[in-house]
C-alpha cells in the first residue's frame, strides 16, 4: 500500500478527544481540541490532516477504547468560538472529515515512529494534540481509509 500524498505545505496532527466527542465533531463538520482551548488549533493550518486518537469511548466514565476514531482535513484558516452554554465557549475549526474505520493502535503500536519500541507509548496522547510525520500519517490514514488502490485519489480528492 502507497499512499504518495506529501505536500510541502500539509502537516500531520493527532487530536485526543472521546469516541462520543468526535462523533460529534465529525456530524458537525468541526475539531474541538484541549477543553476547548484554541491553542492546539491555531497549531493546525488549511490543508493540514488531524486524525483523531479516542482512548475512551466517552469522556469521564467511559470505557476504554484506544482507537483512531476519525481523520480529516483543516477546511480553512478560521478558528471560531462557539457558545455551547453560557459558561463554556471552546474554540472550533472546520474539517472535511473522510468516511473511515475505527482502527485499534495496538495494531500499529510496531509500525508508528512515536510508538514502536516504547513501553511508555501513551506519553504523547496526554498533551491532547500532537504532531507527526508523513509516514506515521500514512501508515494511520491506510488503515483507517482501507488498503486500496483509491486512497491516494480518495486524499488528493480532499485538498
Amino acid at each position: 500500500m502507497t499512499i504518495n500524498l506529501k505536500h510541502q505545505q500539509s502537516r500531520y496532527w493527532i487530536g485526543v478527544v472521546s469516541a462520543s466527542h468526535v462523533k460529534l465533531g465529525v456530524q458537525g463538520g468541526f475539531a474541538q481540541l484541549c477543553h476547548g482551548k484554541s491553542t492546539p488549533l491555531r497549531r493546525m493550518s488549511s490543508n493540514d490532516w488531524l486524525i483523531y486518537y479516542s482512548p475512551r469511548t466517552d469522556l469521564s466514565r467511559g470505557e476504554a477504547l484506544q482507537a483512531f476514531t476519525a481523520i480529516g482535513l483543516v477546511a480553512d484558516d478560521r478558528v471560531y468560538e462557539y457558545p455551547m452554554s453560557e459558561s463554556f465557549v471552546p474554540y472550533r475549526r472546520n474539517i472535511r472529515y473522510l468516511p473511515c474505520r475505527e482502527v485499534k493502535i495496538t495494531t500499529l503500536l510496531d509500525q508508528l515512529t512515536f510508538t514502536s519500541g516504547n513501553r511508555n507509548w501513551g506519553y504523547n496522547f496526554r498533551f491532547g494534540h500532537f504532531e507527526i510525520g508523513f509516514e506515521d500519517f500514512r501508515t494511520i490514514a491506510g488503515a483507517m481509509l482501507g488498503d486500496t488502490d483509491n486512497i491516494q485519489h480518495i486524499l488528493k480528492s480532499h485538498h
